[in-house]
């Protein structure tokens, strides 16, 4: 798999995670931007994750994840931003899924949802998994309009 350009962020719930990941995905040679947040201080998420997302859509980013306590409120932050296709996943078959079906573009993932472990496998088959087209391509395009 050639490099990625990723762009990341997270709330409090879901710094330590997110500095993991980068941490990891760094050691792939994948270049990373951190959109914050920088502590495990409570903060909102909105804040973090809309920047990512806007990164994306934009192009200025192949991909984004984005992290928090569940993963919810920060999938559908960046939900909201048109251009991207964001996936809460909790196992790789869901990951897998998000990519192949979805042609997902952000992924987001809850810290308090599944281990380290669990989150860096996810990240590896997320980045690693292709879109399938086919069928999909029109209904990726349906939600897109």
């Amino acid at each position: 798999m050639s490099a990625l350009t990723i762009a990341i962020g997270s709330d409090h719930a879901g710094y330590l995670y997110k500095q993991a990941i980068i941490a990891h995905l760094e050691a792939k040679g994948h270049p990373v931007k951190d959109f914050g947040t920088d502590s495990t201080e409570s903060c909102d998420y909105p804040d973090f994750i809309r920047p990512v997302a806007l990164a994306v859509a934009a192009g200025k980013y192949d991909r984004g994840i984005v992290l928090g306590g569940s993963g919810n409120g920060e999938a559908i932050v960046a939900n909201r931003v048109k251009g991207v296709r964001c996936g809460l996943c909790w196992n790789q078959q869901v990951a897998i899924w998000n990519r192949s079906h979805n042609d997902g573009n952000v992924l987001s993932i809850g810290e308090r949802t599944v281990s380290e472990q669990e989150a860096l496998q996810i990240v590896d088959t997320w980045l690693a998994t292709e879109f399938e087209g086919g069928r999909h391509i029109r209904r990726v395009e349906k939600i897109d309009e």
